[in-house]
């Protein structure tokens, strides 16, 4: 049995969870899914200008969970701004 996974502190709540490329429908994007925490290690990183360790601990996790997190979502951005592909935040 899998160890419980820990809450992790969110403090943003995106308005706009759907980012797509200009002039192409939906229906004919493919979709990456960004999760919550994805989110915020992203902003907490690069809006807010944190260092990893003091990111970890505002999100209320390791460092090396918090940089797998980041790592993540650095992936399924750049997937979704050099494929083409919309992006949907999910909560």
């Amino acid at each position: 049995m899998p160890r419980p996974r820990l809450c992790r502190r969110i403090r943003f709540d995106p308005n706009i969870t759907y980012f797509k490329p200009q002039g192409v429908p939906m229906r004919n994007l493919k979709i990456v899914e960004l999760t919550t925490e994805e989110v915020e290690s992203f902003r907490l990183r690069h809006i807010n200008d944190l260092e990893q360790k003091s990111a970890a601990e505002k999100m209320n996790t390791s460092q090396s969970t918090y940089q797998r997190i980041l790592y993540s979502s650095y992936k399924k951005i750049a997937d979704a701004l050099i494929n083409g592909k919309a992006i949907k935040i999910i909560k």
